[in-house]
């Protein structure tokens, strides 16, 4: 199977997260995909104080697509080391999976970054790459390497951050959260 891999911090998980997978399953670019719920990105150590406890993120991450066939949430990088890189856990992946072929899933403000990533290089040698737009992230298409490929998915203009800010002052954005996860973070008092 073609398994996508879709990584994040997912803190909290929103409505542009789940759209997005299902519109990338749903154009048949995978035959699954998984949201893999990261202890710690290497680009956001600096973050840290802002992340909710990993078995709250990876809570939400269920709660939030328990509706939605294709996919699914993992857990697989809590047994890597910390902070995991990208190409290890591909390498890990791989190597517990052999019978799936492994595609990236990232945002165009990753790709733009990428370059920064722990070994790129090697992720773009032995991976494909899906890469989604995001508002305010041009890409030149006609410079992408051969396993990269630019998808068409809806655009959301929506950040964790924004839904983090928003639980603070006491008005949840609700239309951008499915109803078990804001009531997950009320119930566990997050993000306040």
């Amino acid at each position: 199977m073609k398994i996508g891999i879709y990584g994040g911090s997912f803190n909290p998980i929103h409505t542009g997260h789940t759209q997005l997978a299902a519109s990338i399953l749903q154009q048949g670019l995978v035959d699954e995909l998984w949201l893999l719920v990261s202890p710690l990105n290497p680009l956001k150590q600096h973050d840290v104080k802002e992340i909710a406890e990993y078995d709250h993120r990876l809570r939400m991450s269920q709660l939030a697509t328990e509706d939605i066939p294709g996919i699914r949430v993992s857990d697989f990088e809590s047994r890597l080391p910390i902070p995991s890189y990208m190409v290890d856990t591909l390498a890990e992946l791989s190597k517990a999976y052999p019978q799936h072929e492994f595609v990236l899933v990232i945002g165009a403000d990753n790709w733009q970054s990428f370059p920064r990533w722990y070994h790129s290089e090697e992720i773009l040698q032995r991976y494909r790459l899906l890469v989604y737009r995001r508002p305010g992230c041009e890409i030149d298409e006609t410079a992408l390497p051969p396993s990269v490929q630019m998808v068409d998915t809806p655009l959301f203009d929506i950040s964790s951050t924004q839904l983090r800010e928003s639980f603070r002052k006491g008005t949840p954005l609700s239309a951008w959260m499915d109803a078990k996860v804001e009531k997950y973070i009320l119930e566990n008092k997050l993000f306040v």
